[in-house]
């Protein structure tokens, strides 16, 4: 199992925890963008916000190459990635 495989089943679990709730996988999502958030904070040098700006500027702009990214950091099969996708895979 990859790591990223290993945070959405941790994601799925907040869900559950949260299943009263009318926006658990909004509430679960949030818990874990803020510990992303503080790790980078902490750990990602002086250029953590730009990598988070980075990230949500492809998700947004892009959303095929956000998935490819995700894809490609949820499989242990090598796929050949595309030229534009080297930034942050």
């Amino acid at each position: 199992m990859t790591p990223l495989e290993r945070v959405d089943v941790l994601y799925h679990e907040l869900v559950v925890h949260y299943h009263e709730a009318e926006d658990a996988e909004v509430r679960a999502a949030v818990k874990l963008l803020l510990v992303a958030i503080d790790e980078l904070k902490r750990h990602g040098g002086a250029g953590w916000a730009g990598l988070v700006r980075d990230y949500l500027a492809i998700a947004e702009r892009d959303p095929d190459r956000f998935d490819r990214i995700l894809q490609g950091n949820r499989t242990n099969a090598p796929s050949p990635p595309k030229e534009d996708d080297s930034f942050l895979c």
